[in-house]
């Protein structure tokens, strides 16, 4: 078959403008409507801001180079992450009652990581020159490099393996998820080990962050999981859904005691000895409002409503994953926040000879709307592709698609 012919079998749903604007106007729906075309028009502002005054738009520095645009990439990179291995337990791991969110996950995977470059893109301010000079002069030795390159190749496996999903082949779906998944594990912890491998700040050197950034991964799965079938069967969960959810909740409860564990050894290492650049640096995250409310919308919250009857709560665990998204969208801003608070001792000394202190960020309204614009575009594609797309395991559901 030639690759014009299997492009061509690729099962596509017939849509028009009709079918894409023909949806039931409900208030939740109107509500959803205008507020995705807000978000994008956000975004369209923010890269008019963007083409106009170039980085001068954002309100990064020498002192705080990483801004918040960066904290949406991981953000929606992450999402990305835990997505593929929420598909992985049906047509990777071959766990049955996981089949009926395969699709779904997986194009959610592919929708948020595009998501995420397409805000990354806006921030790197030369990206045809990064992918020429990536390609033609790897940096072996360097993470972000692998980090690129591995996203790449992960993006690449997992269209192929949604493509073969769509085709209702489980054996090459099986094995291109299985690399997709090795490669976006792989990724996902290089990721990590960009904040790991900074000798300069105490705070986020170690191994603490690859392994990290993999357990938030599959906890931010779980979230979207709920809330795609939570959207996708307007709450009203079909038998199967429910025990596949109830699996789910048990997973997450496991899931979110052990970052509680992982977050509470971390801090409590960052404090003990009183390290210089460590320890003060931990006492400052612990004052900061942005980091009880990741820890609140992300782990308390979620963990009390799963906990309360092991996870059969579904509808409650729908609206507790908004808690814990918006967590993850703090708990992003303060990685990337908490690594810079402190400025590097010899640059604030002896290049602007004052003393140290701590480091005040505020995002501009042009990060702002191309941040939160990432969102509205992640929201349309998926949008479209249930559309474009039967996202469901067979087709024995005929529900209207959300």
């Amino acid at each position: 078959m030639s690759i014009k012919e299997f492009v061509a079998s690729i099962p596509v749903n017939k849509v028009g403008f009709k079918d894409i604007f023909g949806y039931e106007k409900t208030p939740r729906n109107l509500i959803l409507t205008v507020l995705t075309f807000g978000l994008l028009a956000m975004f369209a502002a923010g890269v008019g801001l963007y083409l106009l005054h170039g980085h001068h738009a954002y309100n990064v520095t020498r002192e705080h180079p990483w801004g918040l645009l960066l904290a949406a990439y991981i953000f929606f990179v992450v999402s990305s992450t835990g997505l593929c291995i929420i598909g992985s337990l049906g047509d990777v791991f071959g766990f049955k009652d996981y089949e009926l969110i395969s699709k779904r996950a997986i194009f959610g995977s592919i929708v948020t990581i595009l998501s995420g470059f397409a805000v990354i893109l806006f921030e790197i301010g030369h990206p045809v020159t990064m992918v020429i000079y990536n390609v033609l002069t790897p940096g072996l030795t360097s993470a972000i490099w692998w980090m690129g390159t591995l996203y790449g190749l992960y993006l690449t496996f997992m269209i192929i393996e949604f493509v073969f999903l769509l085709k209702g082949d489980a054996k090459f779906a099986k094995y291109f998820g299985l690399v997709g998944l090795i490669i976006g594990l792989a990724a996902h912890s290089n990721l990590g080990a960009v904040f790991g491998f900074l000798n300069a700040r105490p705070i986020s050197n170690g191994v603490y962050f690859p392994m990290y950034f993999i357990l938030t991964a599959f906890i931010t799965g779980v979230f979207i999981a709920y809330l795609f079938m939570g959207f996708r069967y307007k709450l009203k969960f079909p038998e199967r859904v429910k025990k596949m959810l109830t699996n789910l909740g048990k997973i997450q409860i496991f899931l979110l005691s052990f970052l509680a564990f992982f977050m509470t050894w971390k801090m409590l290492t960052d404090l003990y000895g009183g390290m210089p650049n460590r320890a003060d640096v931990a006492h400052h995250i612990l004052g900061s409002w942005t980091f009880w409310a990741e820890v609140i919308l992300v782990i308390v919250i979620p963990l009390l409503v799963l906990l309360k009857d092991m996870g059969r709560s579904h509808v409650a665990m729908f609206y507790a994953s908004f808690s814990g998204m918006a967590g993850i969208a703090f708990m992003r801003y303060n990685l990337i926040h908490d690594t810079q608070v402190k400025p590097l001792q010899m640059l604030k000394v002896y290049e602007y000879q004052l003393p140290p202190t701590w480091i005040h960020y505020s995002p501009s309204a042009a990060e702002w709307m191309i941040s939160l614009g990432g969102i509205g575009l992640c929201i349309t594609l998926y949008y479209l592709g249930t559309k474009f797309f039967n996202l469901d395991a067979d087709e024995g559901h005929a529900e209207q698609k959300a």
